[in-house]
């Protein structure tokens, strides 16, 4: 094959991965099917190794497969980046795949995502939307936008500000329990959390804090409900579950509106930080470069500097 139809054989392959199907790769190409079963026959020939398991049902990718594809993504996203070195003004095309925290997602990215796309009509962008830490390079996103620590030697963290932290609770729940003014209340009056945890073994529901001299603390509460998402994390809380830690992005409506009061100020846990995540490597695709400032201007006003 010349180096043209490499590329070419590489979106086949990609294209019907990414559908995991050949007659609809077929028509997101416009190519007849059976050129397309070619193609990845030729492929698999050329690279000595199956690609994809077949049956009637479903098209998946190997374990070889999987690799490609990977492979794939960047050699192809390096191709179109060195295009666009010379010609600044073309159009961006192509797929975005990144993963937001469900509350920015639905608050602050969506409401202003038609506008962008509005003005890079060649761009398509998969939007995923969860609390869980995704693995980036396995899940195959150009980007990722996290909330707190990031420590894989892998990944390439650009800071975007912080998020400062507030402790809120309902005011049934108030009313019924009384509100403390320190730490030591949360124990003297029986006050709970709302725990919030991405994994089901961290059973430890924890009311955290920053003293004046920047030492953090951490006081373990009792806790009957327990959540491994954002919203439900609100949801108990506004229905009088107990004391929660949010950002105070995620709460401002609910706090202007007297459905939640802030409790124990002076004794909230340090900041978060919130960073723009990608894999690590030579190029960063100008489309990604591109939604990742867009991104990072959407956030600015909402975030504290670090």
């Amino acid at each position: 094959m010349d180096s043209n139809l490499e590329l070419g054989a590489l979106r086949v392959f990609l294209q019907v991965a990414e559908l995991a199907h050949f007659s609809r790769a077929a028509d997101e190409l416009g190519l007849p099917k059976g050129r397309v079963s070619q193609v990845v026959r030729d492929l698999e020939s050329r690279l000595g190794t199956r690609l994809f398991l077949r049956t009637t049902r479903r098209v998946s990718l190997t374990a070889d497969g999987e690799l490609l594809a990977e492979r794939a993504r960047a050699l192809l996203a390096d191709a179109s980046d060195i295009e666009a070195l010379f010609q600044q003004d073309q159009q961006l095309k192509g797929r975005l795949r990144v993963d937001l925290p469900v509350r920015l997602a639905l608050d602050v990215v969506l409401p202003g995502l038609p506008a962008f796309l509005a003005q890079h009509p060649g761009l398509n962008v998969e939007l995923s939307c969860t609390d869980r830490r995704v693995d980036l390079v396995e899940e195959g996103f150009d980007c990722v936008l996290r909330v707190g620590a990031v420590h894989d030697p892998l990944l390439v963290a650009r800071p975007l500000g912080q998020m400062r932290m507030v402790n809120v609770a309902s005011p049934a729940y108030l009313a019924a329990r009384g509100t403390p003014l320190t730490p030591d209340d949360l124990l003297a009056q029986g006050h709970e959390l709302v725990h919030y945890s991405q994994t089901w073994a961290d059973r430890r529901a924890r009311f955290e804090w920053v003293d004046a001299a920047g030492k953090e603390h951490a006081l373990t509460l009792p806790s009957r409900v327990t959540v491994n998402n954002t919203d439900a994390y609100q949801a108990a809380t506004l229905a009088g579950a107990g004391i929660a830690q949010f950002p105070v992005q995620g709460v401002r409506q609910a706090l202007a509106e007297g459905r939640l009061r802030p409790v124990l100020a002076g004794y909230e846990p340090a900041p978060l930080p919130v960073r723009l995540v990608m894999s690590q490597r030579r190029h960063t695709p100008r489309r990604v470069r591109v939604f990742m400032d867009w991104l990072a201007g959407r956030l600015g006003d909402r975030l504290d500097p670090t």
